[in-house]
C-alpha cells in the first residue's frame, strides 16, 4: 500500500516510490516544454535530459549521463560556476547560474540561465534534482547594448559640457570686460551688455541642468550619503536666497534650531533640492507673499515642507508638473526658468531613498514636501573611550607651530575638526570650502599637512590632489583624505592617487591623530 505523508500544514508530501512512479509521466511532459530540462540523482549526477537538450547540444542521453555535457559549456563559465553549483548541491538548496552553451547546429555559444532545485521525499531527504535551462542570449545582447549606450552617453555628456562651456566662457568673459571698460559704456551700451550677461548666465544654468538630468537618467549621478543636518542646510539656503526674497518682498519663515534632526543624504545634492524648492516658492509667489518651511520627523523619516502663497495649480497642471521642460504656461512670463530643476530635484530625492510630493489649491498656494530617511547625528568614534588625557592632547606652549589646511564644504565637519585640532596647541587650522580654493591656498600658505574631503562642490579631492602633486611648491605636502566614500574600491582608488592616508567618516580620533602625527613627523622631501 502506498505510503502517504502530510506535513504540519496538511500538505501532501510524496515518498521516494511516488517519484519513481511519476517519472515516466514527467519525462513525457518535459519533452513538450520549450526549455531544456534535466534531472539528477541525490548527488546531482544527471540521469535524464529532455529532447530539447539533446537536439540543441547534439549530445545523447547516454553522453550527457557520462559527463560529456561539460564540453558543451564554455570553459570560462564552467570554471566560474562549478564551485557555486557544487556548493548548492552539498547544501541541498536552490541555485541559479548563467553560462554560455554551445549550439550543435553551428557551434555558436549562446547565453543560458539555469535554475535548479532539490526534490525531497516525505522524510526530507533529497531524492532528485530538477533543473531547467533557458536561452537568454537576446537579454544579454540588450544588456550589452544598454551598457554601450550608457558609456557613449557618458562620453557625449563629457564632451558636450566642454564644448558648450568654451563659447560661453568667451561670451560671458568679454561681456564682463566690456561692462568694466574705462571710460564706462554709455547707458544704451550698458543695457545691451546687461542683456547679454543675463542671457548668458541663464544659458549656463540651462546647460548645467540639462547635463545634470542626463547624468541622473544615465545612472551616473555622483552621491556621497552621510548624516546631514536639515536645519543647518536650510539656514545655508536661507542666506543664499535672502536677496531674491527681498526683491519680491516675500517673507520667509524657517524652523527654529530645535530639535536637531539629520537625514542620510548627499549634502551638496540635498542643498540643491532645497534651493530649487525654495527658489521656486519665491519666484512663483505673489508680491509680499510668504514662504513657510516646516520640518517634521516620523517613523525614521524626515519631512521638509515648503508652503507658498502663490497662484496655486489646477489638477491638470499638477499632472504635468514633473515633466522636463514643461513650465506650466510660464514660458512667456517675466520669471525665467528651465522646466528642469524640479525634475532633477525629484530624481535626486529618489536616488537618496526619498520622495517629493506636492499639494496645491488654485488661488491659495502650493506645498512641496520632501521626505528622506532619518539618520543618527554624526559622532566621533571613541570620543568617550578614554578617561585620561590621550597622548596627542597638548596644552603646553608649543615650541614649533604647524599649519593644517582642511578642504571641506560641510560646516558641521569643519566645526568638528576645529574642536579636535584645538586640542593640539602646536597646530593652526585653515580651511577652504572648495577644491580649487584649497589648491590656491596651499600654494600661498604652504601648510605642513592638508586634510582633504573627496566629494567637493567643484573638483573632487582626487583632482585637487593631482593639482597639488603637479605643482613643485606643493608636491611634497602630505595630504590625508577624510571622506564618507568608504567602500574598499574608494579607499584603493584614493591610495593609488597618492594620499598619505585615507581615513573614513565618522572620524576616529586616535586614528586621525596618528595620521596627523605621522604626516608632521615625516620629511616632506621623501613623499612620492
Amino acid at each position: 500500500m502506498r505510503r502517504q505523508t502530510h506535513d504540519g500544514a496538511g500538505k501532501y508530501r510524496p515518498s521516494a516510490l511516488d517519484f519513481r512512479q511519476l517519472e515516466p509521466h514527467f519525462r513525457l511532459l518535459a519533452d513538450g516544454i520549450p526549455h531544456m530540462i534535466m534531472t539528477g540523482d541525490a548527488h546531482g549526477h544527471i540521469d535524464y535530459c529532455n529532447r530539447r537538450w539533446t537536439s540543441y547540444t547534439g549530445l545523447s542521453l547516454e553522453q550527457t549521463q557520462a559527463g560529456d555535457w561539460k564540453s558543451a559549456v564554455h570553459p570560462e563559465d564552467f570554471a566560474r560556476n562549478i564551485g557555486h553549483w557544487a556548493d548548492a548541491v552539498a547544501k541541498g538548496c536552490e541555485y541559479e547560474i548563467e553560462y554560455r552553451l554551445k549550439r550543435a547546429s553551428d557551434g555558436a555559444y549562446r547565453w543560458h540561465l539555469e535554475r535548479g532545485s532539490p526534490l525531497k521525499d516525505a522524510d526530507g531527504k533529497i531524492v532528485k534534482w530538477l533543473a531547467s535551462s533557458t536561452d537568454i542570449e537576446a537579454l544579454k545582447q540588450a544588456q550589452a547594448s544598454a551598457e554601450s549606450a550608457n558609456h557613449a552617453k557618458s562620453e557625449f555628456l563629457s564632451s558636450m559640457s566642454h564644448e558648450l562651456r568654451n563659447p560661453l566662457n568667451a561670451i560671458l568673459g568679454f561681456a564682463q570686460l566690456l561692462a568694466s571698460e574705462s571710460p564706462p559704456p554709455t547707458a544704451s551700451q550698458q543695457a545691451s551688455i546687461e542683456q547679454i550677461l543675463k542671457a548668458g548666465w541663464h544659458l549656463l544654468e540651462l546647460i548645467n541642468e540639462v547635463l545634470d538630468l542626463a547624468r541622473i537618467e544615465a545612472g551616473q549621478a555622483s552621491l556621497s550619503p552621510e548624516p546631514v543636518s536639515v536645519v543647518d542646510t536650510l539656514h545655508e539656503c536661507q542666506a543664499m536666497l535672502e536677496q531674491q526674497a527681498l526683491k519680491r518682498a516675500v517673507r520667509m519663515r524657517f524652523p527654529a534650531v530645535e530639535p536637531p534632526c539629520f537625514v542620510r543624504a548627499d549634502r551638496t545634492r540635498l542643498k540643491q533640492i532645497l534651493l530649487n524648492l525654495l527658489s521656486n516658492a519665491i519666484k512663483y509667489n505673489r508680491e509680499q507673499g510668504s514662504v513657510e518651511v516646516q520640518v517634521t520627523t516620523a517613523e525614521h523619516r524626515v519631512s521638509v515642507s515648503v508652503r507658498d502663497t502663490g497662484a496655486g495649480l489646477t489638477p491638470e497642471r499638477l499632472e504635468q508638473l514633473f515633466q522636463p521642460f514643461n513650465r506650466l504656461g510660464h514660458e512667456a512670463g517675466p520669471v525665467e526658468g528651465t522646466g528642469i530643476g524640479l525634475v532633477v530635484a525629484r530624481r535626486l530625492a529618489e536616488l537618496m531613498g526619498g520622495t517629493i510630493d506636492v499639494e496645491s489649491t488654485p488661488g491659495v498656494g502650493s506645498v512641496f514636501r520632501m521626505e528622506l530617511p532619518a539618520a543618527a547625528p554624526p559622532a566621533m568614534a571613541g570620543e568617550h573611550a578614554e578617561t585620561a588625557a590621550p597622548a596627542w592632547s597638548s596644552t603646553a606652549a608649543p615650541s614649533t607651530m604647524h599649519t593644517l589646511l582642511y578642504v571641506e564644504d560641510n560646516p558641521a565637519n569643519l566645526k568638528l575638526l576645529e574642536q579636535l585640532v584645538a586640542r593640539r596647541a602646536d597646530v593652526h587650522l585653515l580651511s577652504a570650502a572648495t577644491g580649487t580654493l584649497g589648491v590656491e591656498l596651499a600654494r600661498t600658505v604652504l601648510p605642513e599637512v592638508i586634510v582633504m574631503d573627496i566629494h567637493l562642490p567643484d573638483i573632487n579631492g582626487i583632482e585637487a590632489l593631482r593639482r597639488l602633486r603637479d605643482d613643485p611648491t606643493t608636491m611634497n605636502i602630505p595630504v590625508i583624505a577624510l571622506s564618507a566614500n568608504a567602500m574598499p574600491r574608494d579607499i584603493e582608488r584614493g591610495m593609488k592617487a597618492g594620499f598619505f592616508r585615507y581615513l573614513t567618516k565618522p572620524i576616529r580620533i586616535q586614528e586621525f591623530m596618528d595620521a596627523l602625527n605621522a604626516a608632521l613627523e615625516r620629511p616632506g622631501t621623501d613623499l612620492p
